[in-house]
């Protein structure tokens, strides 16, 4: 299933901006759950998706009808397996409901593993 915007965006904010006011503002708190949880990260635009990257790709978020899709590599899901299981997921995707609470809180703790895994593999 395609993200919802078709052209390319140039930035977060374009492709933040592609989606209705209720959808903006969970991806406006999406992306400040991960500045705030890696501030040192750059935000670009990556497979037509928002990315963060520090020392490699940190994580990816994504807006489609009915969730957000978080890509977090499949170390980061599996790091935190059990308190995923209750959405659905991939190797290295899981999926928030849009019509239920995001686990920003979840998302912010997944952003510093990957973080420390990303400084990890540098230092080797």
């Amino acid at each position: 299933m395609a993200a919802i915007p078709t052209p390319k965006p140039a930035n977060i904010d374009e492709y933040i901006g592609g989606f209705p006011n209720d959808v903006q503002e969970i991806l406006d708190k999406v992306r400040m759950t991960i500045q705030e949880a890696a501030p040192n990260a750059k935000e670009k635009i990556s497979y037509s998706m928002p990315a963060f990257e520090q020392n490699g790709i940190v994580v990816y978020f994504a807006a489609f009808k009915n969730h957000i899709g978080l890509y977090a590599l499949p170390s980061g899901h599996e790091q935190f397996k059990e308190a995923l299981s209750k959405y659905k997921s991939g190797k290295g995707s899981v999926q928030f409901p849009l019509n239920q609470p995001i686990p920003f809180d979840l998302i912010s703790k997944i952003v510093k593993f990957r973080v420390e895994e990303n400084l990890e593999k540098v230092k080797k």
